[in-house]
């Protein structure tokens, strides 16, 4: 007589703490905004001082892409370095400095008014 044994392995398989990790509804685009956007993005003169919102485009992702802890915060530009902006974000009770590049900011509606 065979008998046949069955034997079921359980393969626990590892969660990965990627750089874009659980961020697939955040840096997701409308349909009709995929691909690369307008060049009006890279014509807007950014000065030390302006309010700026942090908004990144999953788009590009070369060049200055901040974590997306940081996605929907506002900060003040404190600084250029080479062709990114140097962004004072506070989150909690720190304050920290981002490397952002143009195609990740918008200046903040409110300060417009201003």
């Amino acid at each position: 007589m065979n008998v046949r044994i069955n034997y079921i392995k359980v393969i626990k398989i590892t969660l990965h703490k990627g750089y874009r990790n659980k961020s697939r509804s955040i840096h997701r685009k409308n349909v009709r905004n995929r691909g690369l956007g307008s060049i009006e993005k890279y014509l807007i003169e950014y000065k030390v001082g302006d309010k700026v919102d942090v908004i990144t485009d999953p788009s590009i992702h070369k060049r200055g892409m901040p974590h997306r802890r940081y996605h929907g915060r506002t900060g003040d530009i404190v600084g250029v370095r080479g062709r990114c902006f140097e962004v004072k974000v506070k989150i909690g009770n720190s304050e920290k400095l981002l490397l952002i590049g143009r195609e990740h900011i918008r200046l903040n509606r409110f300060s417009l008014k201003e």
